[in-house]
């Protein structure tokens, strides 16, 4: 099923050393599908990748939509608010990147793009994935959110009663992609 979404374009997605990679595996996938994201830039922290690998998460889609930046590229283009992103998610989002971007850190693409969502008032959304939280979470969590950061917790819902992880963590997704203005009218209410 493809979606249609009038102001999002250009998507930046990271995936962060948190368990939970196939959170961000299953949004680029659900981002390929929607018609009017033209362009998704990809970010893998070096942790990233490694947890990427470790559970196995099913590989990443291929589509000409797509294009990898090297996270220590901080001339890249998700570095500069005039390459024109219209959004951002961090699935998952570890509590080190929280940390960084609580704190307005830009030592690599992932925390300098993020900074740049936030000066430019664009949907940075952080899908957390830690349990339980400290009080340095929860207070990085509040600092984010005092930002302009969505903070979206990796804490899925059973109401469309999934019959498997896939599911579970597809109806998530969908979930998180509405936060940001990307309808996903499948995972509303009235439609479940």
């Amino acid at each position: 099923m493809n979606i249609i979404s009038e102001s999002i374009s250009k998507v930046i997605v990271a995936i962060t050393g948190a368990s939970g990679s196939l959170y961000g595996a299953e949004l680029v996938r659900q981002l390929i599908a929607v018609d009017s994201v033209s362009q998704i830039a990809i970010l893998l922290s070096e942790n990233g990748k490694n947890v990427f690998d470790f559970e196995k998460a099913t590989p990443i889609s291929e589509s000409s939509k797509i294009t990898f930046f090297d996270n220590s590229d901080l001339f890249a283009a998700p570095a500069s608010g005039s390459a024109g992103f219209n959004a951002m998610f961090i699935a998952p989002c570890s509590m080190g990147s929280l940390a960084g971007i609580a704190s307005g850190q830009s030592s690599n693409l992932i925390l300098r793009a993020a900074d740049v969502m936030l000066k430019e008032r664009k949907p940075l959304v952080l899908m957390v994935r830690e349990s339980p939280y400290s009080l340095i979470h929860l207070e990085n969590m509040t600092r984010a959110t005092h930002a302009g950061a969505i903070i979206f917790p990796a804490s899925p819902f059973y109401y469309h009663h999934p019959k498997n992880i896939q599911e579970l963590v597809s109806a998530l997704v969908s979930r998180m992609l509405n936060v940001a203005g990307i309808s996903q009218p499948e995972i509303e209410w009235g439609n479940l």
